[in-house]
């Protein structure tokens, strides 16, 4: 998608980050995949073997330069998280491809990058309990399905009831929401659930999918967000996890406004939050 390509070019633009400030990922090791995903799912989907019906699920045809660019995805969320650890916050300028589960691909989602991130630093010992924020207006289907069940990777979506995916996965915390909610009923739910949830679990990790889907400009999303309304949603996961001293990884999620500046200002806005309030 341009996005991707444009957010890191009006981030450099507005003076908000250097050159210096990225970093590039690399494949990440299929064992690494594995932490999170079936391994027989993982080597069919590497190896450019999955069957027409799964294809057709993910929505993509499959090629090798597709598969390799979810493996970067995976390596910079990786990294991302070790950077958070040192900073308190760290990004990926795109990844959030939060519908792939287990040991299947959806919604144009073939890997889960957040997934085996929390997966990698959970089984590193670098966190022991692990909190994931999934804001897409999209259910984070996917990583509830990786994670169903476990008992130290949380998994806690607000997504519309309504909208995509149509058979929804079961979160550790999920909070279904009506077509057309506005600011004001969004942020104050927000706002109550938040503190309760870092109070509740106690994470030393959070990881954020920031999808700007909720925007009311987005052609998928049929929430009524404004801008500012979305900026405000970033920052109180920002400063939950800061007033918390937790660090949090950021993957940018969805976006489908008609116009592109709408979804790029809106992403940028989440980074511009961040800077703000850690200072950097």
């Amino acid at each position: 998608m341009m996005k991707y390509e444009l957010i890191p070019e009006q981030l450099i633009y507005e003076g908000l980050v250097s050159k210096d400030s990225f970093f590039e990922p690399e494949l990440v090791d299929k064992e690494i995949i594995y932490l999170a995903h079936d391994k027989q799912y993982t080597d069919d989907l590497l190896n450019l073997r999955l069957d027409p019906k799964m294809i057709r699920r993910i929505g993509f045809p499959m090629t090798q330069s597709l598969v390799d660019r979810e493996r970067y995805l995976i390596d910079g969320s990786i990294k991302a998280s070790l950077e958070a650890i040192k900073t308190g916050v760290s990004f990926n300028t795109a990844g959030g491809t939060h519908h792939a589960g287990r040991d299947f691909g959806e919604g144009f989602c073939l890997l889960n990058d957040q997934a085996v991130a929390a997966a990698y630093l959970y089984h590193s010992g670098l966190a022991k309990k692990i909190l994931i924020i999934d804001l897409d207006v999209h259910q984070g289907n996917g990583t509830a399905h990786i994670f169903e069940g476990h008992p130290d990777i949380i998994t806690f979506s607000i997504h519309g009831e309504k909208n995509f995916p149509f058979k929804k996965e079961k979160s550790h915390i999920d909070i279904p929401l009506a077509d057309g909610v506005e600011d004001e009923e969004y942020l104050s739910l927000l706002n109550e659930t938040l503190p309760r949830l870092f109070q509740e679990n106690e994470p030393d990790f959070v990881y954020f999918q920031s999808g700007v889907d909720v925007l009311a400009t987005d052609k998928l999303g049929k929430f009524k967000l404004t801008m500012a309304g979305c900026q405000k949603r970033d920052e109180l996961v920002f400063q939950n996890c800061k007033n918390f001293n937790v660090p949090v990884e950021v993957s940018m999620g969805g976006g489908y406004s008609y116009h592109i500046k709408d979804i790029v200002n809106a992403h940028v806005n989440t980074y511009r939050t961040a800077i703000d309030i850690y200072d950097l």
